[in-house]
């Protein structure tokens, strides 16, 4: 399983951001441009909360069954690979989600905040920008905490080991 890059989630940050407010000008130069939901900001941050609880959850039940706890409960690989795929899959999608809604944000703030409607539509899109980092963040703890020690090249068994 490959491991998330930042580059790759600020790629698809910037490109959805640009597409989107490209967008936001084409769609508001021919009609009314839709509304920045209230829910987007809301369902970004549940959803982060939820990959932090997961990851603190994994960490404790890892650290004691590292220490050998007794009555420590072991963590199942499959889950930890699961979680991980989750908080990846959710990390790619806040990454697209965040820019659409920063890109939507930038052109309603370039355009006009005097206008209380399309402030509100600011507010609700950077908070929306705000929870999709948020998701990255707790994506990235996630992955680092149910991250496999790597393995020792030079050490038995490795690629520069002697076999006989």
């Amino acid at each position: 399983m490959r491991q998330l890059r930042i580059g790759v989630l600020a790629g698809l940050f910037a490109v959805a951001g640009i597409l989107s407010w490209a967008g936001a000008r084409l769609w508001d130069s021919v009609g009314t441009l839709p509304r920045v939901p209230v829910a987007a900001p809301i369902v970004l941050a549940v959803i982060a909360v939820v990959l932090a609880a997961t990851a603190l959850s994994l960490r404790a039940r890892l650290r004691a069954q590292r220490e050998r706890r007794p009555g420590a409960k072991g963590v199942d690989p499959l889950v930890a690979a699961r979680a991980v795929v989750f908080g990846q899959a959710s990390a790619l999608v806040a990454a697209l989600v965040a820019g659409m809604y920063g890109g939507v944000g930038v052109f309603l703030g370039l355009e006009s905040l005097d206008a209380g409607p399309r402030r509100d539509q600011v507010i609700y899109a950077g908070a929306s920008v705000v929870a999709g980092i948020a998701v990255i963040a707790a994506a990235f703890f996630l992955e680092r905490v149910c991250k496999l020690p790597e393995d020792d090249e030079d050490g038995p068994g490795g690629p520069g080991a002697v076999r006989g």
